[in-house]
């Protein structure tokens, strides 16, 4: 397989040893992507270990707070379809690049925020958008271009990245935070985007043809790059897609994922910790340790997904998550519940989205799966933003998180319920005609 015009000297200098061995280049664009992701996830993640920091400096509340990181979830969320849109149009290299400016701009400028407004404006919108245009619809984009075979896997170890840079990122965080203070942590953030930006300039290329290669398991090269406009419109594309029952179907799973997660799990652990007189480390450590498990977890769940109904698995992922959040309360929060609690919770953690990526490129199409599952993805984030205020304002009301983690373990059982109902893989009822010429 030949490496015909590779664009860029540094990627041209790895691309001719890798080609010698057999070794696709798609697999340089996606380390580069999990190294883009790991880092990103340790912005998003972030917040989380600053809760209690920012309520010590400013006096601000849990639900005010939280009403800052609910914006950012649903703009992280809703920015999911248009950044596919963009990357389809300009290219995911350019987009990370920007996202990674914003992301950063964002951080320094709140080193020096001293109002709630600041706060929503910095850590709500500006980062809000910033992850949103690196979030996991680029993982999607990057295995749909540059995978045929091996698809599954690709998008599990690129979902992966996300717990890995929790694993590495958080309890590094809590610790800045615990003896220099929050904003040393965000400096360090800071560096590691810029870290990633390097990489992103050097070697990530946005098709294999601009390689002169064809997608990872086929053999044959187009030499061209289709152009944006067979791709649609991200509204479009959602008028199309919402026409089908499968759409809703993943969409409304999403939301209980994202519920379930990001936004009760990932933004409230540590300060639910807090309340059992467990501190903000040893509650970062906690998070890694469910980090190591999901990592684990979505590894193995996109190798599964190559193999077996997405239906099923889903189904399994969201019904013993739900097991593990009604589970939690009952832990005593000792040594020993919170160690069942991180590999249980932790081994589908964010499991779910192998399957969920896997089933919309199926009914979809290759070239409209990043679009339809940007819009999936949005409803990920808007179950994020829905429970990290309402966590916040149960905690701030009811002096208790409680009720967030029943109402989320619940839902999830709802989840591995409603995936049941899609139709069998090779069943096209729920598919969108204009969807079905393009299958991947």
């Amino acid at each position: 397989m030949s490496i015909t015009a590779p664009v860029g000297s540094l990627s041209n200098a790895v691309a001719g040893p890798l080609a010698r061995r057999n070794v696709h280049y798609g697999w340089v664009v996606a380390a580069v992507t999990f190294l883009t992701m790991l880092v990103t996830a340790g912005a998003v993640g972030a917040p989380g270990v600053l809760i209690l920091p920012l309520q010590k400096e400013f006096g601000w509340d849990t639900a005010t707070i939280s009403s800052a990181l609910a914006v950012r979830f649903v703009l992280f969320g809703l920015m999911g379809p248009f950044a596919a849109q963009l990357m389809n149009r300009y290219g995911p290299r350019r987009i990370v690049l920007l996202a990674l400016f914003l992301i950063v701009g964002g951080l320094l400028t709140s080193l020096f925020m001293s109002e709630v407004w600041q706060l929503v404006i910095l850590w709500g919108v500006v980062v809000g958008i910033g992850t949103g245009l690196t979030a996991l619809v680029l993982g999607a984009t990057i295995a749909t271009r540059w995978f045929s075979r091996s698809r599954g896997l690709v998008v599990g170890l690129l979902t992966a990245s996300s717990a890995t840079g929790q694993l590495i990122v958080l309890p590094l965080l809590a610790a800045l935070t615990e003896h220099l203070g929050w904003r040393a942590a965000l400096l360090v953030i800071c560096g590691l985007l810029l870290a990633a930006g390097l990489a992103v300039t050097a070697l990530m290329r946005d098709r294999p043809e601009e390689m002169g290669l064809a997608p990872y398991g086929e053999t044959a090269v187009t030499g061209a790059v289709a152009p944006p406009a067979v791709n649609g419109s991200a509204l479009g594309v959602l008028v199309e897609a919402s026409r089908t029952g499968v759409f809703w179907v993943l969409f409304a799973t999403f939301f209980i994922c994202g519920a379930s997660t990001n936004g009760l799990i990932q933004t409230h652990f540590i300060p639910l910790c807090a309340d059992y007189g467990i501190g903000p480390v040893q509650g970062a450590s906690v998070l890694a340790a469910m980090g190591v498990f999901d990592f684990i977890g979505t590894v193995a769940s996109g190798w599964l997904s190559d193999r077996y109904d997405n239906r099923w698995l889903l189904f399994w992922y969201y019904g013993l998550r739900g097991l593990s959040l009604m589970f939690l309360p009952f832990s005593d929060f000792s040594f020993i519940g919170l160690s069942v609690f991180a590999a249980f919770y932790g081994l589908d953690w964010i499991a779910t989205v192998p399957p969920t990526v896997r089933l919309t490129a199926s009914r979809f199409g290759r070239e409209k799966a990043n679009l339809v599952f940007g819009w999936v993805f949005a409803g990920h984030q808007l179950g994020a933003a829905t429970i990290a205020y309402g966590a916040g304002l149960s905690r701030t009301a009811l002096s208790s998180y409680l009720p967030a983690f029943f109402a989320a373990g619940a839902l999830c059982i709802l989840a591995a319920i409603l995936v049941m109902t899609l139709s069998r893989p090779g069943d096209r009822r729920d598919v969108s005609p204009a969807a079905l010429p393009t299958r991947g």
